[in-house]
């Protein structure tokens, strides 16, 4: 789990959930938005930054186990959880995990990827480097002048290889969690079509709501203060 800001103690955390080969840095810019209202922690997956040498999970259902006994030091207060894109189910399945155990959590935010009863699978996984870096370049999110740094690359391919065998060979589920449960998407996301996206309603029994926004798979990156704005709303309903 990383910090990144101090925080007011307060009733709920918010727990952001990176997509394939990203890092919990990616979090800091939300993090600094909601600071100091809103408690922010990110999850660092093995084999990046601070944990580079620690060998990437190559598997959904590991990385939620590990992600789900990370969390249970901070489930003393309220969870929310937000996800995207791998991060999203990566999110949902530690949510199932929680629920099982009496600990599910208060809200659940999935963004830019289908439902998991939708999942598509995919080959990227199994592509050559230069495969997986075209994928890249396809999704955005990523700087071209880092895509075009070999050094760089090579230092974050396994990563990105066991992120996308992970959520590649993930089996389709139809779990159902006991929170309400947003779903945020970019209405060009190659990834994810309106209609995956609504189906993450199938996956809650409490209140479902749908937010398309302009842009494609990395669309959060254009609307963070909408996004910001929309977990705050959420955290303050929570609390009362």
């Amino acid at each position: 789990m990383r910090r990144f800001h101090p925080a007011a103690a307060g009733d709920v955390r918010l727990v952001a959930f990176p997509h394939a080969g990203g890092a919990a840095s990616y979090w800091f810019p939300l993090s600094e938005e909601l600071a100091p209202t809103v408690e922010t922690l990110a999850i660092q997956y093995p084999g990046r930054q601070d944990r580079h040498n620690e060998v990437p999970l190559r598997s959904m259902p590991e990385l939620a186990d590990r992600a789900f006994e990370a969390l249970l030091d901070w489930a003393d207060r309220p969870l929310v959880l937000f996800g995207h894109s791998l991060g999203s189910v990566l999110a949902f399945e530690v949510a199932r995990r929680l629920q099982a155990t009496g600990r599910t959590p208060a809200h659940l935010f999935a963004s830019g990827y289908p439902a998991p009863s939708r999942l598509r699978g995919g080959d990227v996984h199994r592509r050559g480097d230069e495969g997986i870096i075209e994928e890249l370049r396809t999704v955005g999110g990523t700087d071209p002048v880092w895509l075009e740094n070999d050094e760089f690359m090579a230092s974050v391919l396994p990563a990105l290889r066991a992120d996308y065998t992970a959520i590649e060979t993930h089996e389709r589920g139809d779990g159902v969690l006991d929170c309400p449960l947003t779903m945020l998407t970019g209405d060009d996301d190659p990834h994810t079509t309106v209609d995956e996206a609504k189906a993450w309603g199938e996956h809650t029994s409490a209140a479902f709501d749908l937010r398309v926004f302009p842009g494609g798979h990395f669309y959060l990156e254009r609307h963070l203060p909408e996004i910001t704005g929309l977990i705050a709303t959420t955290v303050k309903g929570i609390t009362g």
